[in-house]
């Protein structure tokens, strides 16, 4: 099947489910209210809570909802098939992702943005509390072995991947340092950026980088 139909119908997929399923679960779940006051204006300091455009706040949203799907999808695509890759990274988001992460959301920012563990010392207890982070903890140790292991196996069969992935942080703090303290275009910053990472993906298919070792096997090393 072509890409731009497979592209075509997963947005479809998405549309679908922001038109309706993000509509009912704002007016009739969390009931939310437009002109209700937000921490990032009530409590607003600069430096924790601090008022983002919207094409800002649709970025940060986007990149912890997608998080799990462009990192973990491509390899479940390279490892069982693009089938199951593009059942996780649509169905999963829709039915999953992003209702935890709206639901969240407006817990938090009703309640002065603080997180989920802290809300629930007020609601329940404080031992609550504690237990929530310790299970909060063990949870992001669990992605972050599943993360590392995953981009571990890439790395080892695609030295091709290494330098889009390392180089695409310096290229987001010189895309925050372009557009928020040098006050340049969003959008003009964004479309460097994004020029940016295909570059460095071509600069990996020049220079693949691999790690050999006749002690510790390729992924482990990574």
């Amino acid at each position: 099947m072509p890409a731009w139909v497979i592209c075509t119908v997963c947005f479809g997929f998405f549309a679908i489910a922001y038109r309706w399923v993000g509509t009912f679960l704002a007016k009739n779940v969390f009931k939310i209210n437009d002109s209700a006051p937000v921490p990032s204006r009530e409590l607003a300091d600069g430096q924790e809570f601090v008022a983002s455009s919207k094409p800002v706040l649709f970025g940060h949203h986007f990149t912890s909802i997608a998080g799990t799907g462009p990192i973990v999808g491509p390899a479940i695509g390279i490892i069982w098939g693009w089938g199951p890759a593009i059942m996780w990274v649509v169905f999963g988001s829709i039915l999953m992702g992003a209702i935890h992460d709206f639901g969240v959301l407006v817990v938090s920012m009703r309640h002065q943005g603080r997180s989920i563990a802290d809300i629930a010392s007020n609601i329940i207890s404080d031992p609550v509390r504690r237990i929530f982070l310790w299970i909060v903890i063990l949870a992001l140790w669990i992605v972050m072995a599943i993360f590392g292991l995953v981009i571990a196996i890439i790395f080892h069969q695609f030295p091709e991947s290494v330098w889009a992935v390392w180089l695409e942080i310096p290229i987001a703090m010189i895309f925050g340092w372009w557009v928020f303290s040098r006050g340049n275009s969003l959008l003009f910053g964004s479309v460097l950026a994004v020029a940016g990472l295909y570059f460095c993906v071509w600069l990996g298919t020049l220079f693949p980088m691999t790690l050999a070792t006749q002690w510790i096997p390729p992924t482990g090393l990574w």
